[in-house]
Parts: C-alpha cells; sequence; structure tokens
C-alpha cells in the first residue's frame, strides 16, 4: 500500500518490512515513494535555536538528537540537567535547568528561541495533576510570548471520541492553555508510538515477553493506529516551518489500523512467542493498573494512565498531515523491526539508569524499564567520607550489611558458574570505571557523588545497584536503589522472590555505610588534634 493512501477505517495489514530498518533516519527514502515525496526536504535548522522543554523524557530524548542532526542549535532542558549532560549529545546541544512551574527559569533559555517543542508532562507529580499540567502550559505560553518566540510545536495525543481519561483531559488542557497565549502553536496528536522506551509499546513488549497465558480487560480489543518514531520524529521536524498563520492541530497515525490483540500477536512473532488472550469484563480501571504494574515495569502513575487511555479507540485522521509532509510510513510490522534493530545496533539515544539499553545488555527480552527499590539515609559525615567508604564495596566480601545472605548468593552463583568470588579492582582503596567487584562491574562513577553497579551474577535479567550522595538541609542524604530489568516470567520471579529481603538488605546498608562514614570522620579528628 502507498504510503499516502488513504483507506480509513480498513487499512490492512503490510508484509514485514526488511531486517535493515533504522531508527532514526529521517534522511533515507523508499522506493515506494512518488515524486512529489521526492522533492520533500526537511526545513534546515542551520544558525536557528530550537529549545526542548521536556528533554529527559521518552520523545525528547529522540528529538534533541533529530534536531541538532537537522542543524539546529538546540537548548534541552530538564528540572536535573546532569540527567542530560550524560547523554552526550555533542556540541550542537546545551543541556540546561529548567523548571516550568518556576516562572523565573524560563526567559534565559528561551532568548533567541525560534521554535520551541513542548515535551512537558506532570504525572510524576501525582494526585490531581490536571491543574499543574494548565499551570506549567500557561507559564510556558507566556515566557514564550516574552521573548519572542515564533512557534511552540507541541506534541499531544489523539482525543477520543468517548469521554476523555484524566490523562488525556490533561493533554487537552496543555494545548488549550499554549493556545490562549499569542505565540502559533502546532498541535501534533498521535496515538502509540513504537520505538524503544516508549512506554505504550514498553507495556506490550513487556506483557508478550512475561505472559504465556494472559487474563485482560475488554480493552484487548480496542484499536489503535500506532505510528513508527522514525516517522513522529521527521513530522515533529517539519513542524518547525510548516506554512500555517494561527493555530493548527494535525493528528498523526501509521498505515496499519489494528486492535491491542493484534499488536500483542504481531509483537510475539518477532520475539518467538505466543501468548494466548483471554479478556474479560470484570477488571476495573484501577484493577487493571495494579495487574499492569505487577506484569509490566512501568511506574504506577503510567500503568494508570496507560489503562485509561487503552479504554478507548485510538485512530487517527492524519490526511492532512500526509499530505503536508510526504514520507513513507512504517507498518507496525517495520516499525517494530525498526526498533529491534535501533536496539541491536546501539542507536538508542536515552541512557537513563532505569531504562538504559546498556544496563540490559543489550537484549530487547530484558524489560526496557527496571523494577526498583530504594531508600536514604541522612548522615552527619561529609560527601567525601561517606564516598570513601562506598568505594570499599565488596572488598573482602563486605557488602555492609547481612554477610550471610550475601555468601549465599555469592556460593550459589558461582555453584552455576557465576563470576562471584571473582575481583578485579586496580587499586584496593578505590574503584574505577569496569571494574569488577564479586560479580559486579563498576559502570558509573562520579566522584562524591554516585556510584552504579552493573550485576554480571546470573539470573534471569539485569540488575543495577546505584549509590548516590546529595547535601540536604545541611546533612548528607545517601540513597542506594536496585534496579532490575526482568527477562520473561522467571525475571518477574525472580525480583518478586527477592523483594521481601531488599527492605532490610538496603536499610541495613545504608546505616552502616553512613556509621562507617562518620566514624571515619571521628578518628581523622582524633588524630588532627593530636
Amino acid at each position: 500500500m502507498p504510503s499516502n493512501a488513504l483507506n480509513s477505517g480498513s487499512r490492512t495489514l503490510e508484509s514485514p518490512g526488511p531486517s535493515s530498518v533504522r531508527l532514526p533516519n529521517m534522511s533515507e527514502k523508499s522506493d515506494k515513494e512518488t515524486s512529489a515525496q521526492d522533492q520533500y526536504v526537511l526545513p534546515d535548522g542551520r544558525g536557528r535555536i530550537a529549545v526542548v522543554l521536556g528533554a529527559s523524557g521518552y520523545m525528547g530524548s529522540n528529538m534533541v538528537p533529530a534536531l541538532a542532526a537537522q542543524g539546529w542549535q538546540v537548548r534541552a532542558t530538564a528540572r536535573n540537567p546532569a540527567v542530560l549532560e550524560a547523554r552526550e549529545w555533542g556540541d550542537r546541544v546545551d543541556c540546561l535547568a529548567v523548571d516550568v512551574l518556576k516562572p523565573e527559569t524560563l526567559p534565559a533559555v528561551l532568548e533567541g528561541a525560534d521554535v520551541v517543542y513542548y515535551l512537558v508532562h506532570m504525572m510524576w507529580t501525582g494526585g490531581d495533576f490536571v491543574p499543574v499540567e494548565r499551570q506549567a502550559a500557561e507559564n510556558a505560553a507566556k515566557a514564550c510570548a516574552a521573548a519572542g518566540v515564533r512557534r511552540i510545536v507541541y506534541l499531544g495525543g489523539i482525543m477520543p471520541r468517548e469521554k476523555r481519561s484524566r490523562h488525556m483531559e490533561g493533554r487537552a488542557v496543555v494545548g488549550d492553555a499554549l493556545r490562549e497565549g499569542s505565540v502559533q502553536v502546532i498541535e501534533l496528536q498521535a496515538a502509540m508510538i513504537v520505538g524503544p522506551g516508549s512506554a505504550a509499546f514498553e507495556v506490550i513488549r513487556d506483557l508478550v515477553n512475561h505472559l504465556p497465558v494472559m487474563v485482560t480487560p475488554k480493552w484487548v480489543r480496542n484499536r489503535s493506529t500506532p505510528i513508527a518514531l522514525e516517522n513522529v520524529l521527521t513530522y515533529s521536524l517539519a513542524a518547525a516551518d510548516l506554512p500555517f498563520e494561527g493555530h493548527r492541530t494535525l493528528e498523526l497515525a501509521g498505515p496499519d489500523t489494528l486492535s491491542y490483540q493484534e499488536i500483542m500477536d504481531i509483537y510475539g512473532e518477532f520475539a518467538g512467542k505466543k501468548t494466548r488472550v483471554i479478556p474479560v469484563p470484570v477488571l476495573t480501571p484501577t484493577l487493571s493498573s495494579y495487574w499492569l504494574y505487577l506484569v509490566t515495569s512501568v511506574p504506577p502513575t503510567t500503568a494508570m494512565s496507560l489503562v485509561e487511555v487503552l479504554a478507548h479507540d485510538y485512530i487517527g485522521d492524519d490526511r492532512e498531515i500526509r499530505d503536508l509532509v510526504p514520507q513513507h510510513l512504517l507498518t507496525f510490522r517495520e516499525s517494530v523491526a525498526a526498533t529491534l534493530a535501533a536496539e541491536k545496533n546501539h542507536e538508542v539515544p536515552a541512557r537513563w539508569v532505569e531504562g538504559s539499553i546498556a544496563c540490559r545488555d543489550w537484549n530487547p527480552k530484558y524489560a526496557y524499564y527496571a523494577k526498583q527499590y530504594c531508600s536514604e539515609q541522612e548522615t552527619s559525615a561529609s560527601r567525601d567520607a561517606v564516598f570513601r567508604v562506598l568505594q570499599q564495596f565488596g572488598a573482602n566480601g563486605d557488602f555492609f550489611a547481612y554477610k550471610p545472605l550475601w555468601w549465599l548468593r555469592r556460593a550459589f552463583d558461582w555453584l552455576i558458574g557465576g563470576p562471584s568470588f571473582r575481583t578485579r579492582r586496580r587499586d584496593p582503596d578505590t574503584l574505577r570505571m569496569g571494574d569488577i567487584v564479586d560479580g559486579w562491574r563498576v559502570l558509573g562513577l562520579e566522584p562524591g557523588k554516585r556510584l552504579t553497579l552493573l550485576m554480571e551474577m546470573r539470573a534471569p535479567g539485569s540488575g543495577v545497584q546505584e549509590f548516590s550522595v546529595r547535601e540536604q538541609d545541611g546533612k548528607c542524604v545517601i540513597r542506594m536503589c536496585a534496579y532490575w530489568h526482568p527477562a520473561g516470567v522467571w525475571g518477574l520471579s525472580y525480583w518478586y522472590g527477592h523483594l521481601p529481603l531488599y527492605g532490610p538488605l538496603v536499610r541495613g546498608a545504608l546505616k552502616e555505610i553512613a556509621r562507617r562514614a562518620e566514624a571515619l570522620e571521628e578518628t581523622e579528628s582524633a588524630f588532627s588534634r593530636v
């Protein structure tokens, strides 16, 4: 089927695309493209500034490098710019601290900007986040107007014809608030985006990978028009210069209209898994979200929002945007192939710990998002003292607390051929990147701030343990998090089987680290007085 053919409501599924499909690569064109498509060129951003508000999120993480590749000078923003700096986007990208709920942080980053991409979501605030979404959008709209920004591009979601969910109401409110300002707004509305890290797609992947038999709510029969990340990026880049006057709303869609069950079946073909689906009408949205959080690795707030979203059909009418921005639209099969190829080729831009492909040993059968358990401990010791203690992790089998449990785990790993009882430290007192400590490899190291360890012991999944240190209210706060990317049902069983131990183990380790750091400083202070 030609990519620009309209077949609303009865789109057919194309055969699988070639395994060489890559993501993202907006410059390549299909043999199927028309002469009009051959003439289409994405806007050149050279010499212009684009600001990405919400650059740490899923779309932001992909939008920033795509803009930079088109020649834009990009200002990527997040509440914590260190998260962005770790991604090493290059000279065309400046990573800046911005909180849209604090209007005073906006003027400096918007100065001289031509286009602003609004990719901010406020679900993380919890509770009734809709008013928070509105306030954030109003702050951004006012600041953009004051800075003389030409256009705002906002990526929202297709609105159902039935009653809106809380999540979709939040998306609609953002669009309305942006349009109330004086800056032109181009709103792009998409259904499911198919790409590594997309919450809806990752839920589908987790369900297929984790469950051979699946009891699902009746929404499994609802339909969507999933669209490839590559296609969304092309539309988003083009939106900077579409020839519009005034505000405009455009729907995005892929070439296939599929039920969620069909989507799971097709992904299962790629994963080599067959999942039996049993729809039941009795699961309420709340129960469905708990169930989704139990068997997938998406955060609880995201799970609830997804359940609300999946309760409706989301079929986009993309005729207008296809005429304006001709491109080859990847079928769902091609989109999945592109996603898996991107992961295999290490082309995924996101590098946050809980979603890092590296932490999953580059294996797409491991859950993208991590199950996690975190705890904190205050101490009067300095960050330097705490970090010196942290660097003794694993030395002589010492993991700060519950040594017998650690020894049993190491012994079991050794018996099944794992790397426990093997240590390769280049310095007995300090850790360095790549050092191996008894089944753990140093994955990240920021002196005085962070120590990240990748678990290499044999297990059905991939694990990361991270210690971080910060100052708060005149005290040092030590944070320890265990991240787990389960592989299939056995990976989930491993997590839930160990979960009762994580609480006392993590809290015990943190207390011991604090005690040793305080004792270290007391000893050094006593020596200095002698």
